[in-house]
């Protein structure tokens, strides 16, 4: 059920990215940025908290009216602090859950990978807290009722000596250090979020947590019309001696308040309970089948630092030489943190096809997809290609699919991610005569499933990043594309527009001239 559930999903994520392709580059598309916009959203939410903090009065008969100061005396500098204090928690919300949806749809949160998911689901929680202990500062009509409903909820637990509700009886029972009491809460919850945040990408090599200048500079600037065009403003003033006729609902952060309000205790407290428990839990529901980390070859290890350097997800440490060879280090696999992406092995620089007098056995490489397998089968591949210009195309599992391309001039090899291709097999497949051309595939470009296998192949290719792209492979032959899960049509066309560029080798054309000659003159 979940995989047919992630694939509808990645799928439309897939198209939904193309079609925001045709406005943003892909380093700008907003749906592959958006953790980094969710930090560059609470920033916001910070500097703008403080400016009105500055001018808020924590007593509880002042605080509306210093709201309603800057919202209507200082509507141009604090009334617009708050309407962009407002709608980028607002929007915060909603990346936080188009983001866990578009991890929960890639597959990315189980596995290794649980750790950033179970981590998530307390930051999630904290941002309703903030959000609603905000709310509740404005002490308006609908601060009123969150009030009352969020104590009333509270109460429901035999936990609290008198009923907190108690404290909004009346206005005149109402003290003003529990609005002092909410300023801390306001203030502290954000804080301890912030270290969760920095919890949650510890499995994370090189986290993106600023989006590109551009994409920034957009969002607050649509951000900033907004608050222009439709201000932030308080409701009608609380009075508990009366019930609010109306309230308009901030349903980013009050969706569940009508139903706390209307169903029972036990079944809000039990429901809630058990929807965040499977919500942590989902990582398991049902379990990965964890693929086989990468093995060190001690023998063929020289401690280069390329792995580790490569690796998207801290799985690679730089330990010391435990076998006695004369290097300094050696790599290190932590098994609980790797994924089995295989990029570490496209960066091993003895991860090379052209090894014949020993065993392909590189310092790093993956036991249950070896690059000594991926040698044989781009030969067995490449052997059965018989029409020219042939082409040989190698994609990531992760990417577009590759269902319906083999023929007799075109054959395909699976990767477990672009990244785990090392750059001489490339010069392997042209020097070796078994295709003219080569095309490498795989997730969109800036969405790839292991995070940096698309950005280090284009790296490896452009020869600015170990292991090199030797400079004797001639470029017009080779393809790098990504048009991610929704490409199948951009793939084919690349293939065709490729083919005009693979003229057979002169070894080859040459071949051919003399097998014709010789069956004219045979008798």
């Amino acid at each position: 059920m979940n995989g047919i559930l992630r694939s509808g999903l990645r799928l439309a994520f897939a198209h939904c990215e193309r079609a925001l392709g045709i406005a943003f580059p892909s380093q700008h598309n907003p749906l592959l940025n958006l953790g980094a916009l969710c930090f560059f959203l609470y920033w916001i939410i910070t500097v703008t908290g403080i400016y009105l903090f500055i001018f808020y009065d924590t007593n509880v008969h002042g605080a509306y009216a210093s709201l309603e100061h800057l919202s209507r005396d200082q509507w141009y500098a604090g009334g617009v602090m708050r309407s962009l204090h407002r709608y980028a928690s607002d929007a915060l919300v909603a990346l936080m859950g188009v983001h866990l949806l578009r991890e929960f749809a890639y597959d990315r949160y189980r596995g290794a990978r649980w750790f950033s998911w179970v981590t998530g689901v307390p930051i999630l929680v904290l941002v309703f807290v903030a959000g609603i202990t905000g709310y509740w500062m404005v002490w308006d009509g609908l601060a009123q009722y969150i009030a009352l409903v969020t104590t009333e909820w509270l109460d429901r637990l035999p936990i609290f000596g008198e009923p907190i509700a108690r404290n909004f009886l009346s206005s005149e029972t109402l003290e003003s250090r529990f609005f002092t009491l909410m300023v801390f809460m306001h203030i502290a919850v954000p804080l301890i979020a912030l270290v969760l945040m920095w919890v949650h990408l510890q499995r994370i090599s090189r986290p993106r947590i600023n989006p590109p200048r551009a994409l920034a500079v957009s969002m607050l600037g649509a951000l900033i019309a907004l608050s222009l065009v439709k201000p932030a403003l308080s409701q009608a003033p609380a009075d508990l001696g009366k019930v609010p006729a109306a309230l308009s609902m901030d349903w980013f952060y009050l969706v569940l308040y009508p139903l706390l309000d209307t169903w029972p205790g036990p079944v809000t407290w039990t429901g809630s309970i058990v929807l965040l428990a499977l919500f942590a839990g989902i990582p398991w529901l049902p379990p990965m089948r964890k693929p086989a980390a990468a093995r060190v070859d001690l023998e063929n290890c020289n401690g280069c630092t390329r792995c580790f350097n490569d690796c998207p997800y801290n799985a690679i440490l730089m330990g010391p030489r435990t076998d006695g060879l004369p290097f300094e280090t050696q790599a290190v696999v932590n098994e609980a943190y790797c994924v089995g992406c295989g990029i570490c092995a496209g960066a091993c620089p003895t991860s090379t096809p052209f090894r014949k007098a020993s065993v392909l056995s590189p310092g790093i490489d993956l036991p249950d997809h070896s690059i000594l397998e991926l040698r044989d089968r781009v030969e067995t591949c490449g052997r059965r290609l018989t029409r020219f210009p042939r082409i040989m195309v190698f994609g990531c599992e992760q990417g577009v699919s590759l269902a319906g391309l083999d023929d007799d001039s075109v054959t395909t090899v699976s990767l477990r991610c672009a990244g785990q291709l090392p750059p001489s097999m490339i010069d392997y497949v042209l020097s070796r005569g078994l295709a003219e051309c080569v095309v490498v595939t795989g997730c969109a470009e800036n969405a790839c499933y292991a995070r940096y296998g698309v950005l280090w192949t284009e790296a490896r290719a452009a020869r600015t990043r170990d292991p090199y792209l030797r400079a004797r492979v001639p470029r017009q032959r080779l393809k790098l594309i990504w048009p991610g899960r929704a490409g199948a049509k951009d793939l084919r066309a690349a293939i065709d527009a490729l083919r005009g560029k693979c003229e057979p080798p002169v070894s080859i054309a040459f071949t051919d001239s003399v097998k014709s000659t010789i069956e004219k003159v045979r008798p």
